[in-house]
């Protein structure tokens, strides 16, 4: 009896070769005749070269060319791709860390020795790089996502503050998140090799989209998308950081059309600081106004994000948490950029919902507080049952069960009200919570997905989707088992490689919640070409039959009597392979429906008395997230957000120096992120029902969702130990003293 490995704990398919060091990654990849780069970047944060020295470089030994904005490579900027100018095609300097030169050496030694020789000379001016201090202009979002500010309210109220004035009570606070970066495991690194007659390029180069990415580095170099193939079947990690490549790929790939030669580039550790994007520095202001017995009259949330001028991702943290998350008549949102001299921004893990839901959920446990509910009563006073502020139903909702699975998991009853008057010893012990809400929806573009039968009784499921680590190749296996009926071990599967049917990014917790329809359908169509060959062929035992007589039931195809496995079928037939490729895109439920999946963080501390040291104790995570595909990849995809969460409670910052623009801690030794001792054993649980509106087999996105509302929930639990509010992240020793 074959049983369906859906929902089980299932190891990785790629994990054996991730674990022997036979997965290859981009800066693992061979090539003959290979060159090596290294970057040269700017060391002030806004002005112009008026002069750059590459004598001395280029006369280094095994050094073959250096690229500069005297010696260009002909870039192009693409609208809408990241960045919004071309290294080395002009002699701006626009921030701090900008790429200003590219030395190409036979060994990459040489060519890292040979880029220290670069003299540069700037006429440098004034950075503007404080966010308290320049100008705020109203946020702009990218095309269909709802405004970034707006005002609901009740009939007859005239404005926010007057329905903050009409409340029994009032909370304000004002929170700030510093500089923060999704310094993947991996180096950010391309392999670029153009075939002899250079017409066609082979980029070997960590994606989250691969096709966007392959088409984003064509319109860069000024060729056709089709002349240019993405592979990337492992990726060391993105949190964001991949979604757009940077321009290390295109730098690469002009280099080697130039020099006829491949050419690889790695970044340094230090250099992804700058020249990878980071999640922008945020302040906001949350007021809420509630009746005494804690339900919401409205909410009010400010923020103020901090964008650099050479290009950025959109920060919506107030629309995308506040607006969404509770029940209130009257809601107002204002988003704001204040434009910087820093690098480049990007979309980073939970990119707006992390640093809206701290405040938000730091602010309803100073509510919690101010009214005396326990905050998970409050919470479940301003349930939601639709959108607020709309008629809009969820796909599936039952965040209320989080709340009270969570609570008895955790032995929430035994947290004391009253901050500080639970002593164990030097160390004072507290207990906080908070909500988690990510969208979980489809991609609305069609996702493609390819599923082959072989003669020896095993099948190939291949789509383009990226796996960062994620699982992604792991669910591509476990759909098409599951949908063929066949055990997992007979299933191989293929991604992150445009040559492959485009598939789902990874991205926006989107990948399983598209890849699942589209896979699915693959099955079925791969189904029907075996029935099609089994009626049509003359060496088949049901030649002749009607393909309405023929069934297919885990691995076998039944009719008229006989029944018979699909590879006996195939060689029977003298057949290799039958195979279909399937396009799966939301139907008009995407416009009818809200998709969103659901957590409750519960969180232990203690903090020490005397030194201010927070440790975390225990930690219970419990998530709505529809059907859950591998239980083994979501729940570790639930532990890493939590444990990012606890990163960015505690330990991230990357404080901007206001003199020099230099980001301080651009590098792994500065930049703190938690380590083992760090980290408790967390505790993760699926409520695990089927969303009976997005997919067949009912599974929603959960990647993000542990980033979001973690962090709160850390800082609530300190506040409970000891009595301190603190609203600026991290929650450092001096803060806590």
């Amino acid at each position: 009896m074959t049983v369906s490995p859906l929902g089980r704990d299932i190891d990785r398919v790629d994990g054996r070769a991730k674990a022997t060091g036979t997965a290859r990654y981009s800066a693992d990849y061979p090539a003959a005749n290979l060159a090596h780069a290294y970057l040269v970047t700017s060391t002030i944060a806004r002005g112009t070269i008026s002069a750059m020295d590459t004598t001395a470089a280029q006369n280094a030994p095994g050094v073959i060319r250096v690229y500069s904005p005297f010696n260009k490579l002909g870039l192009r900027p693409v609208p809408g791709a990241g960045e919004n100018y071309a290294p080395l095609e002009d002699t701006q300097i626009r921030f701090r860390g900008q790429i200003i030169a590219m030395v190409v050496a036979e060994r990459l030694e040489q060519a890292r020795d040979a880029a220290r020789l670069v003299h540069t000379t700037y006429d440098e001016q004034t950075p503007r790089l404080s966010l308290a201090d320049e100008p705020r202009v109203p946020a702009t979002g990218p095309p269909g996502v709802p405004a970034p500010s707006a005002t609901v309210l009740a009939p007859g109220v005239p404005s926010i503050e007057a329905a903050l004035a009409a409340s029994d009570v009032v909370v304000e606070a004002s929170f700030h998140q510093p500089m923060q970066h999704p310094a993947a495991m991996e180096l950010h690194s391309v392999l670029a090799e153009w075939n002899s007659d250079q017409t066609q390029l082979i980029l070997y180069s960590g994606a989250q989209l691969p096709h966007t990415s392959a088409m984003v580095a064509a319109g860069r170099l000024g060729v056709a998308p089709t002349a240019v193939r993405l592979i990337a079947p492992y990726v060391g990690g993105g949190f964001g950081s991949r979604v757009f490549p940077w321009y290390d790929a295109a730098l690469a790939a002009a280099a080697a059309r130039q020099l006829n030669r491949p050419v690889k580039l790695v970044l340094s550790r230090e250099q992804v600081f700058t020249v990878v994007g980071h999640r922008s520095a945020v302040n906001q202001t949350i007021k809420l106004g509630a009746s005494r017995d804690g339900v919401l009259n409205a909410v009010s949330h400010v923020s103020d994000a901090a964008v650099p001028f050479v290009g950025y991702r959109w920060m919506q943290p107030a629309v995308d948490v506040s607006a969404v998350l509770y029940k209130t008549p009257n809601v107002a949102f204002d988003q704001r950029h204040v434009m910087l001299d820093v690098p480049p921004a990007c979309a980073m893990r939970a990119p707006n919902e992390a640093p809206g839901a701290f405040a938000l959920e730091t602010a309803m446990d100073e509510l919690a507080v101010a009214t005396g509910l326990d905050p998970v009563e409050l919470r479940l006073r301003n349930y939601a049952t639709t959108v607020p502020g709309t008629d809009r139903r969820w796909s599936s909702k039952h965040l209320d069960d989080c709340y009270r699975i969570g609570a008895q998991r955790f032995g929430w009853s035994a947290r004391r009200a009253r901050p500080g008057s639970r002593v164990d010893g030097q160390w004072l012990v507290g207990m906080g919570m908070a909500s988690a809400i990510y969208p979980g929806g489809r991609r609305p573009e069609p996702i493609q997905a390819r599923v082959q039968l072989r003669d020896d009784g095993t099948a190939l499921v291949s789509s383009a989707t990226a796996d960062t680590g994620t699982g992604a190749t792991t669910l591509l296996a476990i759909t098409g088992a599951h949908g063929l009926g066949i055990p997992l071990r007979r299933v191989r599967s293929e991604a992150g490689d445009t040559a492959l049917p485009q598939g789902a990014p990874s991205v926006g917790s989107t990948a399983a919640a598209s890849t699942v329809p589209a896979v699915e359908a693959a099955v079925e169509g791969a189904v029907a070409a075996l029935i099609q060959e089994a009626v049509s062929n003359p060496l088949s035992p049901w030649h002749g039959a009607n393909s309405e007589e023929l069934t297919y039931e885990k691995g076998q195809l039944r009719g008229r009597g006989q029944s018979m496995p699909f590879g006996r079928l195939l060689t029977t037939i003298d057949r290799r392979n039958v195979e279909a490729t399937a396009t799966a895109q939301p139907g008009p439920e995407a416009g009818e429906y809200k998709f969103h999946s659901f957590g409750a963080h519960f969180c232990e501390v203690r903090v020490n008395r005397y030194t201010g040291e927070p440790r975390i104790t225990r930690f219970t995570t419990v998530v709505d997230a529809g059907r859950i595909v591998n239980a083994q990849a979501a729940r570790s995809q639930l532990v890493g957000g939590v444990i990012f969460g606890i990163g960015h409670a505690l330990l991230e910052d990357d404080p901007l120096e206001l003199d020099t623009g230099r980001v301080a801690a651009g590098n792994m030794a500065d930049y703190m992120v938690p380590v083992n001792a760090d980290i408790p054993a967390i505790d993760v649980h699926f409520l695990d029902r089927p969303d009976p509106v997005i997919n067949s087999l009912g599974a929603r996105g959960l990647g993000e969702l542990g980033t979001v509302g973690s962090a709160a929930a850390v800082g609530n639990a300190i506040f409970n130990a000891t009595g301190k509010r603190i609203r600026s992240l991290p929650i450092t020793l001096d803060k806590l003293l």
